[in-house]
């Protein structure tokens, strides 16, 4: 990804509402102090996948009993 444009602090402040539609559009800004640059606005990369139900069928085994009450010893220490 490209630099589309380099501001200075003054235009950054001034005008973040319009950098940022910028940035989420998919430009980077940097923003600039006494001409050297100090910080660059990029968009956040969206990872997030949509997760299917069953993709680990087979990967693990749970226990027949793995939702039966707690032994009345362990249940009791939860309340102390």
């Amino acid at each position: 990804m490209m630099v589309s444009m380099v501001v200075n602090i003054h235009h950054a402040k001034t005008h973040l509402s319009k950098l940022l539609e910028k940035v989420a559009l998919g430009e980077e800004v940097v923003i600039a102090k006494a001409g050297r640059p100090v910080a660059k606005l990029v968009p956040i990369a969206n990872k997030m996948q949509n997760r299917k139900p069953g993709t680990a069928k087979g990967q693990f085994e749970m226990a027949d009993d793995f939702n039966a009450p707690l032994p009345k010893e362990i249940e009791d220490s939860f309340w102390q």
